[in-house]
């Protein structure tokens, strides 16, 4: 009974891992249709015949993003967006251009591992492990260093020099998503109740609304 039991313990523990990750392609491509509002988890596939080489090229990452912002920093995603031939890869790119000092907010990309490559400049990164540790792991990178953001994890990247600083990440998803945290706590549509935010963040119900009043 024992062995019995630990045959199908392990054929569970098998099976959920198969279902864990994406499916295999079952098809060369499938080029992410616009034209169609079918509601589906991706995109409808289009018509293989009707397929060019245009659905998998993009032209852009060569030009510097505009970091005029309070950021002082700018993202050129590649994503399936940009290049339909993406659909059902499970791969994206991103160029990040950031002005001196500049910053990419603390944020997170619920779908998707980052893998980041430095072209230009000098980039402090860190990410934040879950709770409860909460423990930050960071590092300062040069000019071809690479770095790894854990999928789900809230991570950010500071340009610690003085000129201007450029970046290439990869993405493990078509559509990696990103929800900056400033963003999503402070400029909610409709807003989170100031009352919780002032309890969750320990400071008064003004400086919630001044936040907010920011996003």
């Amino acid at each position: 009974m024992a062995s019995q039991f630990l045959l199908l313990a392990c054929l569970a523990i098998t099976a959920s891992i198969a279902l864990a990750s994406d499916p295999s392609s079952l098809q060369d491509f499938c080029v992410a249709d616009p034209s169609t509002s079918v509601p589906v988890n991706g995109h409808v596939c289009k018509d293989p015949k009707l397929v060019v080489a245009d659905d998998f090229f993009f032209s852009g990452l060569h030009l510097a993003g505009n970091t005029s912002n309070p950021a002082g920093s700018r993202v050129t995603p590649a994503n399936v967006a940009q290049i339909p031939g993406l659909n059902t890869f499970g791969i994206s790119l991103v160029r990040i251009d950031y002005a001196p000092w500049g910053i990419n907010a603390p944020h997170t990309h619920p779908r998707a591992t980052e893998i980041l490559t430095v072209l230009e400049g000098s980039l402090q990164v860190g990410f934040v492990t879950s709770s409860p540790e909460n423990r930050l792991i960071t590092k300062v990178l040069q000019k071809g260093d690479v770095f790894v953001f854990p999928v789900g994890l809230v991570h950010f990247q500071h340009n610690v020099g003085k000129v201007n600083a450029v970046a290439i990440a990869a993405l493990s998803s078509q559509n990696p998503g990103v929800i900056s945290i400033a963003n999503a706590v402070f400029g909610s549509k409709p807003a989170i109740f100031a009352d919780v935010l002032a309890k969750a963040f320990q400071v008064d119900k003004d400086t919630i609304y001044d936040f907010q009043s920011k996003f």
